[in-house]
This record gives structure tokens, sequence and C-alpha cells, in this order.
């Protein structure tokens, strides 16, 4: 029996080139979403816990590998970084960063019964955070999920940095 061979790195492809050649406004978009959610009223961190746990949920390759990278390059535990998966029951986390991949969730997985966000959610987010620091968490949420079209549809290679992850 054979071992399968994985492919290089450098034999990945993407589905479609890079989407600057066709709307160079996209650079700007990015970097005004980024500027957002920099602001400071969120720990990098956790704006980087909850866009890689919407990487997980939606089942992206490339946002997970990014957010894993952009977490290990801040510092962050292994342990931590793989619990996000399993953060219900993880010890790793603080109550606001639970509440905001507890949010993270909400927006992303249907609920046949409800709400998306309850009332309830919403107020365990809001002892946590101000009005600030709740539309930071809510815009982190929102470029994740303006990205995540782009990954799975365009596929870009996962590991490369923004600009280079296109192999067409």
């Amino acid at each position: 029996m054979s071992t399968p061979t994985m492919p290089q790195q450098d034999d990945l492809q993407s589905r479609l080139p890079d989407p600057a050649q066709f709307f160079p406004e996209m650079a700007e978009i990015a970097g005004g979403m980024s500027k957002a959610t920099l602001n400071g009223s969120i720990p990098r961190t956790t704006i980087s816990l909850v866009q890689l746990r919407a990487g997980q949920i939606v089942g992206s390759t490339y946002h997970t590998v990014r957010q894993t990278g952009l977490l290990r390059k801040a510092g962050e535990t292994e342990e931590r970084i793989t619990a996000v998966a399993s953060w219900q029951d993880a010890p790793y986390f603080t109550d606001a960063e639970r509440v905001a991949l507890e949010l993270v969730e909400a927006v992303l997985t249907p609920n046949p019964s409800g709400e998306r966000v309850p009332d309830e959610l919403y107020a365990k987010a809001s002892a946590h955070y101000d009005d600030k620091a709740l539309w930071t968490l809510t815009l982190a949420i929102s470029q994740i999920c303006f990205f995540i079209p782009v990954a799975l549809i365009a596929k870009p290679i996962p590991g490369k940095a923004p600009g280079k992850n296109y192999s067409r």
C-alpha cells in the first residue's frame, strides 16, 4: 500500500486569479475594514480568535490557516489556537472571548427555532463590551464574512500572504 503524497505549497493552485487586477479598490476596502476593526476597543487576539472560528465554521482552509498564523505570530499558545474549535469547554478563554466566539457562531449558524442572536446573547455581549467594542466585534465578524465567499469560491492558496496567494 503506497502512502498518498501531499501536494507541496508550490503545487497548489487558486481557482481564480487575484481579484485586485479586476477590482483595484479591493486593497482600499480591505485596508478600511482592518483599520475599523483594529481601533483598539477590543484586543487584536479576540478579532483573530473570532475570525478563526468563522473560518472553521464555514470550512475555509484559507481563513483557518491565515488566522492561525496571525495568532501564532502574536504569541498565542498552541492550546488556545487548537481549542478554538471546542471553545465551549476549553479552559483557555476569558469570558469576553467566550461571548465573542458565541456571537460569531450565532451569526454563522442557522437557528431553526428562532433568532440567531437572541436578546440573551446580546445582553451577555454587552456585559463585556461597550458600544464601540460591540460595533468593532460586529465589524470583525462582517469583515470575515465579506471574505468567506472569496476563500470558498476563488480558493486562494493557504499560507501565502495576501497579494501572493493567487496562482493565476
